[in-house]
């Protein structure tokens, strides 16, 4: 008996602590709440449960060819073929391919960058632009735990939520002008000037999302003179480079004039729009430093602060993008299709202007075509919006966004006239 109780006990250390009788294993999570819809996912799972043959989605913040269908780049299939056999699935070094990242900068910082000669920039390879955006908000809160964050109004929704879970606290600043449905400048200086000496400060370097507004060169030379003047971080997200206009080298001209100033950057790239890759998370993190001492140092807590995360970034879609801009002859088409990206987009701001200019609309809509890149803020109420869904079955986000990749030679005159119908004076 007394064997059999020494054994009892020795099973019952070698269990663990009985789990007390009052809670079951269910109930370890009964008291979790379902999460809010995102505003920008919830469209598009609403637009797919309606069984509505005429329906539109105009709130997908990705690209459709004219039929509304998902684009493959050539380039890309091109740079597949190559890559198909020809590689090894290691895992790449925390800080990514040393060979995207070099192209990655040379994109965004010039080809012939002084920085980039002088080995001033730390980078890294990262999830996209959210990856990116988040490492350097939890870079900012563990080097720089006293700073905040000034956020323009409106921005990606997703903005507050990466700084928010890097529990860096956040402001705002000025930006959108809703009544000409542009920039508001002088709003938007105000609050530079205002804010605290050495603040840090998001900047979309080019096609504001979701507005589509973006300051001028000579408003941008402007806010960059008002930045040196008051110590300002600059931290650009620029997630469209090549996507705005047409040409990456224009689109890169915010961060350019902020270089030729004399700042220190930041800088989140994307290739989710410009080369289609949503789904591989191909992106780059750069911080300009004092000197190639400094940039070594925060490259090494970049790729610290991702260890936990992710411990090292995907290899696919960096080979993809290495392919591409190494090869002048892939990265020629590329410049090719992604202008012919940017120009479809720019003509179907046009169709839908003077779609809605035939129907006689008593509004401006000069905005539509004023406007650049992937969306343009319409100035439609949520309750116009709503009726877009619930009477046209025309899907967007409610603050009037409309995704101009959605837009088509099909469905432009449909859609004309749903806005059309909402926002006519009764």
């Amino acid at each position: 008996m007394a064997m059999s109780r020494a054994a009892a006990a020795v099973g019952r250390h070698r269990c663990g602590p009985r789990l007390p009788a009052a809670r079951s294993m269910a109930s370890w999570f009964g008291h979790v709440e379902p999460a809010a819809k995102d505003p920008i996912l919830g469209v598009t799972e609403a637009f797919l449960a309606d069984p509505s043959p005429d329906k539109v989605n105009v709130g997908v913040g990705a690209y459709r060819d004219d039929d509304g269908k998902p684009v493959v780049l050539e380039c890309v299939r091109e740079a597949e073929r190559r890559i198909a056999g020809s590689t090894n699935m290691e895992y790449l070094p925390m800080g990514g391919s040393v060979k995207m990242i070099e192209e990655s900068l040379k994109l965004a910082y010039g080809e012939d960058s002084e920085f980039i000669k002088d080995k001033r920039i730390a980078a890294v390879q990262a999830l996209s632009g959210t990856g990116a955006c988040r490492l350097f908000a939890d870079f900012q809160k563990r080097f720089l735990p006293d700073s905040q964050i000034y956020i323009p109004t409106p921005t990606w929704s997703n903005h507050h939520n990466i700084w928010r879970d890097a529990q860096v606290p956040q402001r705002t600043f000025a930006y959108y002008h809703p009544e000409s449905r542009g920039l508001d400048f002088a709003g938007l200086m105000d609050d530079i000037k205002n804010a605290p000496e050495g603040s840090f400060f998001l900047l979309h370097a080019c096609a504001h999302n979701p507005t589509g507004v973006d300051p001028s060169e000579e408003q941008w030379r402007e806010i960059s003179q008002q930045f040196k003047v008051k110590n300002h971080f600059p931290f650009f997200d620029m997630a469209y480079q090549g996507f705005a206009s047409g040409d990456p080298e224009r689109d890169a001209k915010a961060i350019r004039i902020f270089l030729e100033d004399g700042h220190q950057i930041g800088c989140a790239q994307s290739y989710a729009k410009n080369m289609g890759l949503y789904g591989q998370r191909a992106g780059c993190l750069s911080i300009l430093c004092d000197d190639e001492i400094q940039a070594v140092d925060v490259k090494s807590q970049l790729q610290q602060i991702a260890r936990p995360m992710y411990s090292n970034p995907p290899l696919h879609g960096a080979l993809i993008v290495s392919t591409i801009l190494g090869d002048p002859a892939l990265k020629s088409l590329w410049l090719k299709e992604v202008k012919g990206m940017a120009d479809r987009i720019i003509g179907m701001r046009k169709a839908l202007k003077e779609s809605l200019e035939k129907l006689g609309s008593p509004l401006s809509w000069e905005h539509i075509t004023n406007q650049i890149g992937m969306f343009c803020y319409s100035g439609m109420t949520p309750e116009q919006v709503d009726r877009l869904t619930n009477e046209f079955h025309i899907y967007m986000t409610r603050n009037g966004r409309i995704s101009m990749a959605g837009v088509t030679t099909g469905n432009v005159a449909y859609l004309a006239n749903a806005i059309h119908e909402v926002t006519k004076p009764n």
